[in-house]
């Protein structure tokens, strides 16, 4: 805890006083020995969340882009300004996943060490589940998942109607056709990388159009990746409007996540940046969160069914994505929906 606390110090300070020299740090944390900063500077250099440039007398101190990737953010703050008020990175960054994301430790030590003990619980409890039983359990993961997923997107069946509509096939009275061909196609998606459990590794763009394909059939939506410029509602923040700059970011972004050995960074890092990307005219966040967990299925983890997340809050996070390139939000939300898919289910 003292560690951290020191860490948070020197951050802070650096934060008011960029281009700063460890001299100027030394003065400004009195209260700190020296040799403490001196520790501190080396490991937020270490972890990127510090640059340093020139050398000896001439070294300077500044935040890095990893930092601003991971930092605390006061989610409500942020939202008491309207959209055109707020300060934001309106175009694609291209050098998020190249630079920033492929240099970053997105999970702390204690973040990783929660959601490891989660999973050997998932484990456990799974393991004592007759197949029978283990398929009960995550049919019931899958109906919450469709009923969650579209609920986000705006769906308006209930979680009662959408588990009659998905075990009965009966749709609900006075329903939008639409409504119930999202919730179908939810469950048909989740059905496929179940069946498929090893169709997303190594992840690949052609795995992403095809339960995109799924998610989209019988909507009306164009299942090929986007050619034209799309809008998102509630933010200025602009997508790449470029067929071919599409698809080499989500080729980059399949690159990112295959480099990866920590399941939940891949699992997060598709979560966020599939929606990032927009690569679709519609239906990118719902492929978002049915490819995170064919990850996370594929791997033998626990799936996420979102259940309990509150949409508003969810696209608030997504939004200081687009903005900000501030994954914090996101990444609480992912750490909780675990825990709770965990602590619910199997």
């Amino acid at each position: 805890m003292a560690e951290r606390n020191n860490r948070k110090a020197i951050i802070d300070f650096v934060i008011t006083q960029p281009n700063v020299s460890s001299r100027e740090i030394e003065e400004g944390l009195q209260s700190m020995a020296i040799a403490t900063i001196k520790r501190g500077l080396q490991k937020l250099v270490a972890d990127h969340l510090i640059t340093v440039t020139g050398k000896g007398k001439a070294t300077r101190y500044q935040i890095s882009p990893t930092y601003e990737l991971l930092r605390p953010i006061d989610v409500a703050e942020y939202f008491t300004k309207e959209i055109d008020d707020r300060i934001i990175k309106t175009g694609f960054n291209h050098a998020l996943m190249t630079e920033v994301l492929a240099k970053s430790k997105i999970f702390t030590d204690e973040e990783h060490e929660k959601l490891q003990k989660l999973q050997s619980v998932y484990l456990e409890k799974s393991q004592q589940l007759t197949s029978f039983e283990y398929k009960k359990e995550l049919e019931r993961l899958a109906i919450d998942l469709s009923w969650k997923s579209s609920q986000i997107e705006g769906n308006t069946y209930s979680l009662l109607e959408t588990e009659r509509l998905l075990k009965e096939k009966e749709t609900a009275a006075g329903k939008p056709k639409d409504d119930a061909t999202m919730l179908l196609n939810h469950k048909e998606a989740i059905d496929f990388i179940i069946e498929q459990a090893d169709y997303v590794l190594p992840l690949k763009v052609r795995a992403i159009e095809d339960i995109h394909s799924i998610l989209m059939k019988d909507l009306g939506v164009d299942r090929n990746m986007r050619k034209h410029r799309v809008g998102i509602s509630g933010t200025n923040y602009k997508p790449l409007d470029n067929e071919f700059q599409i698809k080499e970011a989500l080729e980059s972004m399949c690159e990112l996540v295959n480099s990866r050995d920590n399941i939940f960074e891949k699992a997060l890092l598709v979560l966020a940046l599939i929606s990032y990307i927009q690569g679709f005219a519609d239906g990118n966040k719902r492929t978002a969160r049915i490819i995170s967990n064919a990850v996370l299925i594929s791997n033998h983890y626990c799936p996420i069914s979102f259940r309990t997340v509150d949409s508003v809050e969810y696209k608030k996070a997504m939004l200081i994505f687009y903005e900000q390139n501030n994954i914090k939000p996101f990444k609480d939300i992912f750490i909780t929906k675990f825990q709770f898919a965990v602590n619910t289910y199997f």
